[in-house]
């Protein structure tokens, strides 16, 4: 198949959508002809291959960071995708469009499939549908819910990749059609090089809690200073990874609770540092307000860590209290609190938890992933021909 993917993010700009796609890209490429048309920022170069994918990136202004875009650069990638789609479209020919985000990428690859008359498989990841943290979340305002609701009738299939993001598209959006279920999947993290704790500046007998992801509002990595402040245990330990707007105020209630000394923030870096750190950690916390799936925590589950988050999203399909850690009622801190006190004080709990949680992490790897598209790519392909 020649299949063009269409996403405003694509490594290293972006979260977990953008590095999803990339990695079912980079599978799909090893026996199909694979395009993604994505955004330029950051110096980043406007082609190269990634893995056997040809990423085309369009310039889009004011994009500041690589970690969160802001709406004046999403909103300029459409039109500037629309100008290097035009011109791709002269020069290639594809059989079937992939689009990932309905919101801002959608517009696009539907455009892109009725001029090139190939059908459109539209993926959906959650916080392109509901996120609870931002005002302009598509499903508080009328036009943007029409016409999040048009291109999900339109599309020749819908794809979600969880219980909780499949359920949103007909109680948000009231599109009552197929939709097919696709969990999301992780690159198999290749062995970490050993780490010590003093690396990291860490005692080696800290109790060392980890968090990775954007420092944005929706992540409320704030409620785990608090968490932090409140676990009464001074051995523990919190590293922050990733680069957010919000990781400012994340170290001021740091300072203002007297526990900065026992906070780290480590800025995005490769995924081999990052799983040299995972490697040395005991839990994985969130208190993320809605994640459409949380990549996140598969890769803790792939080091055996215990995650403890909130019951808000996705990550219910995997995630359950206690086999895995446990899953907390958003917002209910001190519920949260307590069960990082009970993982702290029972390693005997936290290994139980290892040898379930390495076992589980092996339904989601990326090839089932890849599988499962190729899968509903072709259907679509074949369903399209007939009509």
């Amino acid at each position: 198949m020649r299949i063009l993917f269409v996403n405003y993010e694509y490594p290293p700009l972006g979260g977990g959508g953008g590095i999803f796609m990339a990695a079912v890209a980079r599978v799909l490429a090893r026996r199909h002809a694979v395009t993604v048309l994505t955004s330029r920022a950051m110096r980043l170069p406007a082609e190269a291959m990634d893995e056997g994918v040809r990423v085309l990136r369009t310039p889009v202004l004011f994009r500041k960071e690589l970690a969160a875009a802001n709406l004046p650069s999403m909103a300029m990638y459409l039109p500037a995708g629309l100008w290097t789609g035009r011109k791709l479209l002269r020069r290639s020919g594809f059989d079937i469009v992939n689009t990932h985000f309905v919101v801002p990428s959608g517009p696009l690859g539907d455009w892109i499939a009725r001029r090139a008359n190939i059908p459109n498989v539209l993926s959906v990841h959650g916080g392109d549908l509901f996120d609870p943290s931002k005002t302009l979340s598509p499903h508080r305002h009328g036009v943007l819910r029409a016409l999040v609701s048009r291109l999900l009738t339109r599309a020749d299939a819908v794809v979600a990749q969880s219980r909780d993001t499949f359920g949103r598209v007909k109680s948000l959006y009231g599109v009552d059609r197929q939709v097919d279920l696709i969990p999301l999947g992780i690159e198999r993290p290749s062995a970490a090089k050993q780490a010590t704790r003093s690396e990291f500046g860490l005692p080696e007998d800290a109790f060392v809690m980890t968090t990775v992801g954007r420092i944005v509002r929706r992540k409320a990595v704030v409620q785990l200073i608090d968490m932090l402040a409140a676990l009464d245990r001074p051995d523990a330990r919190l590293l922050v990874l990733g680069d957010g707007p919000d990781m400012p105020a994340v170290m001021a209630r740091a300072r203002e609770l007297g526990v900065a000394a026992r906070v780290q923030h480590l800025r995005q870096m490769p995924d081999a540092e990052k799983y040299r750190i995972l490697k040395i950690s005991d839990v994985f916390v969130s208190t993320s307000q809605h994640e459409g799936f949380g990549l996140a925590f598969l890769e803790a589950m792939a080091f055996g860590l215990p995650v403890v988050c909130y019951d808000c999203g996705g990550q219910t399909d995997f995630l359950d209290s206690p086999a895995t850690g446990f899953v907390i009622r958003l917002n209910e801190l001190g519920e949260f609190t307590n069960a990082v006190r009970q993982l702290h004080d029972s390693p005997q709990a936290r290994a139980s938890i290892r040898a379930t949680n390495l076992g589980r992490v092996e339904q989601y790897f990326i090839d089932r992933s890849a599988d499962a598209y190729e899968g509903v790519f072709e259907r679509a392909i074949v369903g399209f021909a007939g009509r």
